[in-house]
């Protein structure tokens, strides 16, 4: 059985066409920070997910796996 992947920002990221590396820059935090939540390593908090999804144009639902 794989892994779970409790967040959608990879993928959303990919869709919108941008990369871990700018929004680590927007989000003025580590690309390694960013890179664990792209990964499902580590889950943003709710504030930061919200701050993702005003970023990337999305409803914060959308960042968010079923």
């Amino acid at each position: 059985m794989g892994k779970k992947e409790y967040n959608r920002i990879k993928n959303v990221l990919a869709e919108k066409n941008k990369t871990q590396t700018w929004l680590a820059e927007k989000l003025d935090v580590d690309f390694v920070t960013v890179s664990r939540y792209a990964n499902n390593h580590n889950q943003p908090p709710l504030e930061v997910l919200a701050k993702i999804a005003a970023l990337l144009g999305v409803k914060t639902k959308d960042l968010i796996n079923d």
